[in-house]
């Protein structure tokens, strides 16, 4: 009564100064959204419920998780280390002097391989305690002068590789691309070459979109350290797809990199010949270099991590209901009734 006498006259005070100013209110609009009043499911989780959702996750789970582990298990791949093996018995105490010398580096390994390999064979290179992704090395990288000639000089972000001295910008400039991969393989088996198709391992997106078709490279590799592969200069970016796989930095210490395509199947014992260039420096860092084969399957490259983690939660979720079920019935523990939970009740229940 008395709080509605107090709004009667504080009403009848607004009309008699009805030049006041307003007062604005900091009280939201009221809506049931903004009030939390819609309309809202409320499960009441019974041991039905709680046994029969363990057990479907568990009966979807298992299934998936044994097929992805079997398509990752018909992946045939081959991985030969060889940064080690590539350097002469008498310069392995100084790697660093020999790898930076102008001896020749040109090595012979072998590869067997363990099963037949069908077509197309996916050659790989591998580093190991290469970080990729540092702050400063990502983004040593110049994207707007990757695109159009005429942001040739865009290098403000490419330090320490963005002016050749006396001669202008560095195109691609940055440390990413200073650092190409320059490695490379050449494969043969009883005497015959195996060529290498080295043509579309890039994404398409990078191809049209992120690589300039009137793009050069220039000064690339000019100064007095050369940090890995001589670029071609009357080769366009768009078409340098060995840059363009580089140029995508890994999230971890550990990658692999598409080095190209072989389109002939390789036969169960099969010895496949690997003369390579022992080039890339990964020695000042303790890095390690590996080759690698594989072929693929309708999920991807070898993988077994994503069907153990689908087994082991389908496991788990079997065995929690396979637990709550015997706790059940050793042990039941009468419901209450669900009519006296608040929003079962009418407006008028106490």
């Amino acid at each position: 009564m008395s709080s509605h006498t107090a709004s009667s006259s504080n009403g009848g005070n607004g009309s008699d100064d009805s030049g006041a100013p307003r007062r604005n209110s900091k009280r939201p609009k009221y809506s049931k959204f903004t009030q939390q009043e819609l309309p809202a499911c409320k499960p009441i989780l019974t041991p039905r419920w709680v046994v029969s959702a363990f057990m479907l996750i568990a009966i979807v789970f298992i299934p998936i998780g044994i097929a992805c582990l079997l398509g990752s298990r018909d992946v045939v791949e081959v991985v030969q280390r060889y940064e080690t093996e590539c350097i002469p018995a008498e310069n392995r105490t100084n790697k660093v002097q020999f790898i930076q010398s102008n001896a020749s580096k040109t090595c012979t390994i072998s590869m067997t391989i363990p099963k037949r390999m069908r077509q197309p064979i996916y050659v790989y290179y591998q580093l190991d305690n290469f970080y990729q992704n540092h702050r400063r090395y990502v983004k040593s990288r110049s994207d707007d002068q990757l695109k159009s000639v005429s942001k040739e000089n865009d290098t403000s972000s490419c330090k320490p590789e963005d002016i050749a001295t006396g001669r202008g910008a560095i195109v691609p400039c940055g440390l990413i691309a200073w650092s190409l991969f320059n490695d490379t393989y050449n494969f043969s088996r009883q005497n015959l070459p195996l060529t290498v198709n080295k043509k579309g391992i890039a994404w398409k997106s990078d191809k049209e979109k992120r690589f300039g078709k009137d793009v050069f490279p220039k000064n690339f590799q000019g100064g007095g350290l050369v940090g890995g592969a001589i670029l071609n200069d009357s080769i366009p970016l768009s078409e340098q797809e060995d840059l363009m796989v580089w140029m995508r930095t890994a999230a971890l210490p550990t990658f692999r990199k598409l080095y190209g395509k072989i389109e002939v199947d390789l036969e169960a014992k099969e010895v496949i010949n690997v003369t390579l260039d022992n080039n890339y420096n990964t020695y000042s860092f303790n890095g390690k270099k590996k080759l690698v084969l594989s072929t693929t399957s309708w999920i991807g490259g070898r993988n077994d991590f994503l069907g153990i983690a689908y087994l082991t939660v389908g496991m788990i979720c079997f065995a929690l209901s396979m637990g709550f079920t015997i706790v059940y019935f050793v042990k039941p523990r009468r419901l209450g009734d669900p009519t006296f939970l608040s929003w079962n009740r009418g407006p008028g229940s106490h």
